[in-house]
């Protein structure tokens, strides 16, 4: 399939949508709570109408799933993944980590991906088969393969406070078997991080498919590795997300069996 006219406009949508993000970073959002740290902007949802009404008048027929409320679904063998911010609780605080995610599914599989950080000017793309890119550069994942010497990242859910299953065992774990473990705030970010080798491996738990659809398949397109925590096929739907450069995958795995092995005693 020649995925080039669905690319092209997610391409568009994605810059169309970051500029006004960029432009507005300085401007005091109107903040609503969907949970008790769970929040989204006026401009999550301006950035989501922006997205939507470009590619609908595209392929109006094509179905649709995306994080502010916005779920059609007309019969189509394609549908749009979308993330209108990525790190809505950076934007919000206006630190500059966050991005727009577009993918699009075909019969239950993506075949693209197109993830923009309007303020580094830096645009993650991979369709199905023909490689990842960043900035139409060909990106590739590390070759580092000891978990010892690997840098990660990974985030926390948004039940954090309510929830024993919080990510915080895992967080220990790691912090005392890797070199170093970052925080972005943008899961989407992440796991391009690590697509492009600046991050060895990234793991979180309960994330949204709209937070993970482009991004793994920019992953996998660059030779990374993407599971759950037993190494099982990786859903969008699923409750864990683990991504690396494949040398360390098994090693992570090693450590989050571990961790939740000594939080069950």
């Amino acid at each position: 399939m020649d995925t080039t006219p669905y690319f092209r406009v997610a391409v568009s949508a994605a810059i169309n949508s970051g500029r006004m993000l960029e432009n507005s970073l300085n401007i005091p959002p109107e903040v609503t709570y969907k949970g008790e740290v769970n929040i989204v902007t006026n401009f999550d949802t301006k950035a989501q109408e922006m997205i939507y009404r470009e590619i609908s008048e595209a392929y109006p027929c094509h179905d649709f799933l995306a994080e502010e409320g916005l779920s059609e679904n007309k019969g189509s063998e394609f549908r749009w993944v979308i993330d209108p911010i990525d790190g809505t609780t950076n934007y919000a605080h206006r630190f500059p980590v966050f991005c727009v995610s577009i993918a699009l599914e075909y019969k239950h599989k993506i075949i693209l991906g197109v993830i923009y950080d309007p303020m580094r000017k830096e645009m993650f793309t991979a369709q199905s088969g023909s490689g990842a890119f960043l900035n139409k550069k060909r990106i590739h994942v590390s070759s580092v393969k000891k978990l010892n010497e690997s840098l990660l990242s990974t985030g926390f859910p948004y039940d954090i406070r309510e929830s024993e299953d919080n990510n915080i065992d895992y967080f220990v774990g790691f912090l005392t078997t890797a070199q170093a473990v970052r925080r972005t705030g943008s899961a989407a970010i992440d796991i391009c991080y690590v697509a492009s080798g600046r991050f060895d491996g990234f793991w979180e738990i309960k994330l949204s498919p709209w937070d993970v659809a482009a991004a793994s398949l920019i992953l996998k397109e660059a030779g990374g590795s993407i599971s759950d925590f037993k190494g099982s096929e990786y859903d969008i739907f699923g409750h864990e997300t683990l991504a690396t450069n494949g040398c360390i995958h098994d090693q992570m795995i090693d450590v989050l069996n571990h961790s939740a092995a000594k939080k069950d005693r």
